[in-house]
């Protein structure tokens, strides 16, 4: 089943074309993923200020329930926007980042501002270097792509791309999460 036809990757995307559409809207991170620079970071802010905005007027488990969807959706999201721009990877894509900030603040809370600095520094350096695990969950998915093929997708394919977009940034939600904990049992350890 092909969805559409590919078009002609789009080079630098809009804020017009993103927000033609509630899909592009949402992977773009309502428009953080159009920062000029480091949109992946403008993304995970944009996900850290919504959280606290969020943290009023939602339940944890209500919290859950919308990183969950956010994380199913999010792989059609993804990979549909994706195929719309003919690129594999897209940096302006950010639903991925935002979904799995949210994650990690989730977990953490209640707690200061100071571990949420700490938070949001080690998410984006594991989500921007890519260490050991991470980057060989991001080559596989990248790998897997393989040529530039300008026909359409399936869905299936869609769907496999946009889990391979959320996949290394789970990781790194997971990564962070692990590393504040040992910095926590070190730091109850030796005070």
């Amino acid at each position: 089943m092909n969805i559409q036809t590919r078009h002609t990757p789009i080079e630098n995307p809009s804020f017009k074309w993103v927000f033609s559409k509630p899909s592009r809207a949402l992977a773009f991170g309502f428009g953080s993923g159009l920062a000029p620079f480091a949109p992946g970071t403008a993304g995970t802010l944009w996900a850290w200020v919504a959280f606290l905005v969020g943290e009023y007027f939602l339940s944890t488990a209500e919290f859950f329930w919308i990183i969950g969807v956010g994380i199913i959706l999010g792989c059609w999201i993804c990979g549909q926007v994706s195929e719309e721009l003919g690129k594999k990877d897209f940096g302006g894509i950010v639903w991925d980042e935002i979904v799995a900030f949210w994650l990690v603040l989730i977990v953490i809370t209640p707690t200061n501002l100071w571990t949420q600095i700490l938070a949001f520094t080690l998410f984006r350096f594991f989500d921007a270097v890519k260490p050991g695990p991470i980057g060989m969950i991001d080559r596989h998915f990248k790998h897997l792509e393989g040529s530039n093929d300008s026909s359409p997708s399936s869905l299936k394919h869609i769907l496999w791309r946009g889990f391979g977009i959320i996949a290394d940034d789970l990781a790194a939600a997971f990564f962070t999460l692990a590393t504040i904990a040992l910095l926590h049992m070190a730091l109850s350890y030796f005070l």
